[in-house]
């Protein structure tokens, strides 16, 4: 259900999902699959980056409304319906990158959102339509979108339904990058997934770190937290190894510790 992992480049592990009939319909059993891949990923030393996407027709079409459809509120309630969905990714330290193509609607939006970045073709179709089933969305979007767009644009999308295009999910700060083609898309994504491979994995974690503490923190906690964070990288090894090549003109051989 999940689709497959691939190593497209030396540190570079990509997830396609792979329900093309259902165009990648998201359900509860496929988060699981999808969780535990991103936590076996995560654990793997060799993994510097992770690529999450689709297919050209769909990124994520939305959930699988037959999964939710008879649920009461007991139910959903006392199974903490949905939770899974958003639980695990957060934790992920590794990078994870989203290449979007084509739909990326409800669910599927939000799962892009929880990417560290995303990028996507300009025929990428992005929205939350849940207020068009009665509902509103319950994995994130309500928060990582009115953080990513503003509370006016959050606000209008959600209360209407409409969907947003790739080159305005690039105007407005969704999408890192827009581009022409699918192809050209998962390949900027897995490119920039290499560059990213490629550096101290101790310096990534930590700004990895620090750029998301910037969500949940104010401005003065923040920045006390990254000075925090940045005389700490003074006691890694790659610290010094990165400004002793520098000094000497020299390509980094990072010991990743």
């Amino acid at each position: 259900m999940l689709g497959y992992i691939t190593s497209p480049k030396p540190g570079v592990d990509l997830i396609t999902l792979n329900r093309p009939r259902a165009l990648n319909a998201l359900s509860t059993a496929l988060f699981r699959e999808l969780n535990d891949a991103l936590r076996q990923l995560d654990d793997d030393k060799s993994t510097g980056a992770i690529v999450l996407t689709g297919s050209e027709k769909a990124f994520a079409a939305g959930a699988d409304i037959k999964e939710m459809k008879d649920l009461t509120f007991s139910e959903a309630f006392n199974t903490n319906f949905i939770t899974s969905w958003s639980s695990t990714i957060p934790g992920v330290r590794t990078p994870l990158i989203a290449a979007v193509n084509g739909h990326a609607l409800g669910g599927g939006c939000e799962l892009a959102l929880m990417a560290d970045i995303i990028y996507c073709s300009s025929t990428a179709t992005f929205g939350q339509p849940e207020i068009k089933l009665g509902i509103i969305p319950g994995a994130g979007a309500s928060q990582r979108l009115t953080r990513a767009i503003g509370k006016s644009r959050a606000m209008e999308l959600i209360l209407t339904g409409k969907n947003f295009s790739g080159v305005q999910a690039a105007q407005w700060g969704v999408a890192a990058r827009v581009f022409d083609t699918s192809e050209a898309c998962l390949q900027g994504a897995i490119d920039i997934a290499s560059k990213i491979a490629g550096m101290s994995a101790v310096a990534v974690k930590a700004a990895k770190e620090v750029v998301n503490k910037s969500q949940d923190l104010p401005l003065r906690d923040g920045l006390e937290y990254e000075r925090k964070v940045f005389h700490g990288l003074f006691g890694s090894k790659d610290q010094k190894i990165g400004m002793a090549a520098f000094t000497e003109k020299k390509t980094p051989e990072w010991s990743h510790e």
